[in-house]
């Protein structure tokens, strides 16, 4: 169960309005790297995580602040689209700049949100479920969470570098710091579960499942060089050495039988 806090984690103050950077910052809302798809990946990994209440906590803690994090991009957005020029259409036509103004905003906020923000990206496109990974590995999981909060950080940098509204930056700051802190409490766990697990997702596969003769081969373009293949000096993560193997084909060429007659597909050739 959740209870909403009337007071922000952090100050969501923009010093002017300004519909089109409004526009942007949607991505870090309903954008595939967004606070929603965080929210929901923590979220949905602690709904099901079995038997490991230590990693649900932080699942469920982390997933939590940041149904927080979506709260305050919103009353952002709502903050820079008031006292946009959305409704004055005369002076639109008449004057340039507001025009430009207007070209560049969502027209969405205005005529579905009014003046609020959505569940979508920067080009309006509706959140998908699709972009959250909750598989029950934990391992695989928390792997898939630093690279959400990677890009995630590297969003919001990006637009930090965009605006020169001291109090846009003043809450990407608190974001970015953010999500170094999960950056960090994700690696960390990963680091306890390798330590307990291996390196390698999932560690439960029998020995006998896998053609081990190929698991810590390297299979080099024609073109490939020295340097690039400097990695394979060194031993594997998981303890193994690389080897470098010969690229040549390993099975034959397909062929297929004839599609039956339901398919109606192209009658097969004499020499095939």
């Amino acid at each position: 169960m959740f209870f909403h806090s009337k007071e922000l984690q952090y100050h969501a103050k923009p010093e002017a309005a300004d519909p089109v950077f409004a526009k942007q910052v949607q991505e870090l809302i309903g954008g595939q790297f967004g606070e929603m798809s965080v929210a929901m990946q923590y979220l949905f990994q602690g709904w099901g995580t079995r038997g490991n209440e230590k990693y649900k906590d932080l699942l469920m803690d982390t997933g939590t602040q940041e149904l927080g994090h979506i709260e305050m991009l919103a009353t952002l957005v709502a903050r820079l689209l008031e006292g946009a020029p959305v409704y004055e259409q005369e002076k639109a036509a008449k004057d340039p700049i507001v025009g430009a103004i207007m070209g560049g905003m969502n027209p969405q906020h205005a005529i579905v949100h009014g003046l609020g923000a959505s569940p979508k990206d920067s080009n309006g496109v509706p959140w998908n479920a699709g972009y959250i990974v909750a598989s029950g590995n934990l391992l695989a999981d928390f792997r898939a969470n630093v690279n959400a909060e990677s890009q995630g950080r590297l969003q919001v940098a990006r637009l930090y570098s965009m605006t020169d509204d001291r109090g846009v930056k003043d809450m990407f700051s608190f974001l970015i710091a953010r999500d170094t802190m999960h950056q960090n409490q994700w690696l960390a766990a990963i680091a306890e579960m390798e330590a307990k697990e291996g390196v390698i997702v999932p560690s439960t596969v029998p020995p006998e499942w896998e053609a081990s003769e190929f698991s810590h081969v390297y299979y080099p373009n024609a073109d490939s060089t020295a340097s690039q293949l400097d990695f394979l000096k060194n031993p594997a993560p998981d303890g193994h050495p690389f080897t470098v193997g010969e690229t040549k084909p390993a099975g034959g060429v397909p062929v297929l039988k004839p599609a039956p007659p339901e398919a109606h597909n192209t009658l097969p050739g004499e020499n095939e």
